[in-house]
């Protein structure tokens, strides 16, 4: 049995400041960051990809960007799943939560956060992502004959790499 995973970057966020009453895990997307989430998760539609699980992680920029895709991919955004364990827990809490994924589960994104979800890729692959995933960018990936439990080092293949600067503007 085929698996696919998408490993999503969070869209583009609020910058923040140097507020000290202002949280990094609190940060909201943008209008831009709402434009992309839905280019994105339009361009998967028009692709015919339908999501078993979304998971999120809890940070709100990130749990934002899985609902707007959610909402494009006809997932029902209740349904998402958000793992407190992603935001700040380095690229081994994303292998975390794959390797806790149920089998019945074929198709799967994650949402999360740079620098992580772009070492957690390159972990999986062999392939070089380019330093940084893009915001709102999503890598493909896809495992042959294995349980989510023993997913680990250069095991996926790599499918591809979309932002929203290299998708048709439609």
């Amino acid at each position: 049995m085929i698996k696919t995973l998408y490993v999503i970057r969070h869209a583009t966020a609020e910058d923040g400041g140097n507020s000290p009453m202002f949280r990094d895990f609190d940060r909201d997307l943008t209008s831009t960051g709402i434009i992309e989430s839905a280019r994105m998760g339009k361009f998967l539609a028009s692709k015919g990809i339908k999501f078993d699980l979304i998971v999120s992680s809890a940070a709100e920029r990130a749990k934002a960007t899985a609902k707007i895709f959610a909402e494009q991919l006809h997932y029902d955004a209740d349904a998402i799943v958000i793992d407190d364990t992603i935001y700040g827990g380095g690229p081994r809490s994303y292998l975390s939560a794959v390797n806790q994924l149920d089998e019945s589960v074929n198709v799967v994104a994650i949402f999360g956060h740079n620098p992580d979800v772009t070492f957690f890729s390159e972990y999986l692959t062999r392939a070089d992502v380019g330093g940084s995933m893009d915001k709102a960018g999503v890598i493909i990936l896809e495992f042959e004959d294995i349980k989510w439990a023993e997913v680990s080092s250069k095991m996926a293949k790599f499918l591809g790499y979309h932002t929203p600067q290299t998708i048709s503007h439609s």
